[in-house]
This record gives structure tokens, sequence and C-alpha cells, in this order.
């Protein structure tokens, strides 16, 4: 029932929108589309969250204009789009989901609008296309859910990149040396940024290779750079920050003589905080996770966010 409701309630503001879209006194487009866009014949994309967003706008340059679904500040797993979404969608001539679940997958939020727009398949782009998941595991090992944060890995932007080129291409064949030009500059850039990665871990000790922090997170880029993974939830749940969650990753810090906590800058910090309390180990730094940073922050774009999580977990271990 309350599928059908948010079925229904999307449609009709799409009809409120559609409607509003035809004309205005004084004779503007209401269509959100200005005289500047129209003379270009940008293409209209939509991508589900900030790292997409920015993705997009590097490899479609002047010929796309992106909207951004869920703001930074809110989790992307569960969004409920607002009126502005719903009409950007429905007029979109590309749109960018992340995939491998963090839109909620089959079920969740994405797909349903999708449904109730009646969005066309063929404008609609996964750009984790090709990507291998992976899954998180319970206490006895037993594979779960899969874990949406591949985008923490640069080797995974890479491949990312190369999605929203190709899907820019496809849809838009006549600006193709464009979207390639503009895709191999924020490629170059990720390969930078992946050798970094590689030197910078490899200068910390490998007893000390072990980032631990409050979800688990950073597991593509843990498996990628041969860091250890230590963590007090596996997913975001009702219950971050249990005790008994607590505990265990007390337990693994003292086993391992970890040297650095680190933790996600959109969570509750005061879990971590009794894990340091608890150990005697500090709090290094803030990580980004789920989101870029705010306008104006270290990392307001993927490359600078990338490479400000590296030089901090750099930094934090080899203390």
């Amino acid at each position: 029932m309350k599928k059908k409701l948010w079925g229904a309630l999307v449609l009709l503001l799409v009809a409120a929108f559609t409607l509003g879209a035809c004309g205005s006194k004084d004779g503007k487009d209401t269509s959100g589309k200005t005289a500047e866009d129209a003379g270009k014949d940008k293409l209209h994309v939509v991508a589900t969250f900030s790292i997409l967003y920015d993705i997009a706008n590097e490899v479609g340059g002047d010929r796309v204009s992106v909207h951004s679904m869920v703001p930074i500040g809110t989790a992307p797993h569960e969004y409920e789009p607002l009126p502005e979404d719903v009409k950007k969608t429905s007029d979109a001539d590309v749109i960018f989901y992340n995939g491998l679940n963090l839109e909620g997958g089959e079920e969740g939020w994405f797909s349903r609008l999708l449904d109730t727009t009646g969005t066309d398949e063929s404008k609609v782009f996964e750009l984790m296309e090709g990507v291998e998941p992976l899954y998180l595991s319970d206490k006895e090992g037993h594979e779960g859910e899969v874990n949406p944060h591949a985008f923490l890995d640069p080797t995974v932007g890479i491949q990312m990149v190369e999605n929203a080129r190709d899907a820019f291409v496809k849809v838009d064949p006549d600006h193709k040396d464009e979207y390639e030009k503009n895709a191999e500059n924020m490629l170059n850039k990720l390969r930078e940024i992946d050798q970094e990665y590689k030197d910078k871990i490899a200068e910390i000790p490998e007893t000390k290779r072990i980032l631990v922090t409050s979800e688990r997170a950073y597991q593509y880029l843990a498996k990628t750079y041969g860091l250890e993974e230590g963590y007090i939830w596996a997913i975001d749940t009702e219950e971050n920050g249990s005790p008994a969650q607590i505990k265990s990753l007390v337990d693994f810090v003292r086993e391992h003589d970890v040297p650095a906590l680190f933790v996600e800058s959109n969570v509750d910090r005061r879990p971590m905080e009794t894990v340091s309390n608890e150990t005697g180990v500090p709090i290094a730094h803030e990580l980004y996770s789920d989101e870029l940073g705010k306008p104006g922050s270290e990392g307001e774009t993927y490359t600078n966010f990338l490479k400000y999580n590296i030089e901090n977990i750099h930094d934090g271990l080899m203390k």
C-alpha cells in the first residue's frame, strides 16, 4: 500500500510540474532551461548523489547540465525524492546511478522513481557496471549484503569515469571527441592518485597497515591496496555502535596494536570516541565515505576527496 501511495504521489507531482512548465505570465520558459542551455543544446543529466554529480560534470563538461538528487549531508541509501527530482528525472536525457545496492536495489527509492515516472531504460546508466561486488559478512563469515562503497577505491573510480564517458558517447555521439578528451583528463588524475595510494601505503610498515573506521565502508580500498580492516559496524543500521560492537572493536584494536583510529565525516563520532577512550588509541583524522565534502572543503571534488583520504590515512598510520 505504501508503494502504491508513493507512486500515485509522484505521478501527481509529475503532472503538476508538466502543466506548470507549459508557460508563465511573463512568457519565460519555466522548464528550468536557460536560453544559454537551449542554445548549446545541453544534455540534461540526473545523478543520484554528489560523487556521480562531480563525475558527470567533469566528463560532460560544457555539454551537460547536471542535477544531483541526494544532497550532501543526507544518506543516499534511504532517500525520498523531492518534486524537483521527479521533474528533473522525467526530463532527463541521461540518468546516472551508483548501483551495488547504494540506492536500495530493486525495491529501493531510485527504482520506484524510475517506475513511477516511466523513464526509458536507455537513458539510465549504472556507473558501477563491470565492478566486481564485495559482500559484507556476518560474524560467522556468511556473505550478506553487497557493499556499495566501491567508489572509495581509485581503481573503481577509473571504471566509473569510463562508464560515464561511454554513456555520453552513446547518447550524444556527435560530441564524442569532447567527452573522450574530458574523460581522459580525469582518468589521468585518477591514475596518478592510484599510484599515490600505492606509494603511500608502501611507506607504512606492514604491521601498521590496519584501517579502523566506524563503518565497513573501505572494503574495496583495503582489498586493492593491502590494508587490514577494523570497524564498529558492517553497514548502517539502527544498531550502530552497540555495546557488543564496541567491545569487539576494542578487543581487535588491542590484539593488533592498532596505531590510529579514523572516523567518517558523516557518522556519529561517539562510538569511536568510546573505543579511543577504552584503548588509549587516538582518533587521528576524519575520512570521507558516502559523499563529497561541502563546497570550499578539501573534499569538494571526487579527486580531492580521494587525495584527502589517502593523505590522512598515511599520516595517521605513520605516527
